[in-house]
């Protein structure tokens, strides 16, 4: 539901993407997940109705508070995830995407 919600989002905004991939057939499992989001230099992630800003270069969060936020119950990294440049949205929020795409 939420990716839908996010390739709306995009749409009506024209904003284009050079990769999508579907998280459905392209799974990024948990320590390859860990390993992305900590390339990073900070996350959004959005859970219900909360976003949690993390600066991943000034916080140092631990790997399991990392987990916790970005790895589904699948054991996979939850979808929708959007990366740009060196900052990463996990989980759609309309709050997140207009600060960091505006």
């Amino acid at each position: 539901m939420s990716c839908g919600r996010t390739q709306e989002f995009l749409a009506k905004r024209k904003i284009g993407s050079k990769e999508l991939q579907d998280a459905k057939k392209q799974t990024i499992g948990g320590r390859e997940a860990l390993k992305l989001v900590l390339e990073m230099d900070e996350i959004y992630v959005a859970k219900g109705s909360k976003l949690v800003h993390i600066d991943v270069k000034k916080d140092r969060p631990d790997a399991a508070a990392l987990k916790a936020l970005v790895i589904g119950p699948t054991g996979n990294l939850r979808a929708p995830c959007v990366r740009i440049g060196r900052t990463m949205l996990i989980g759609f929020s309309e709050e997140a995407y207009l600060k960091v795409l505006a």
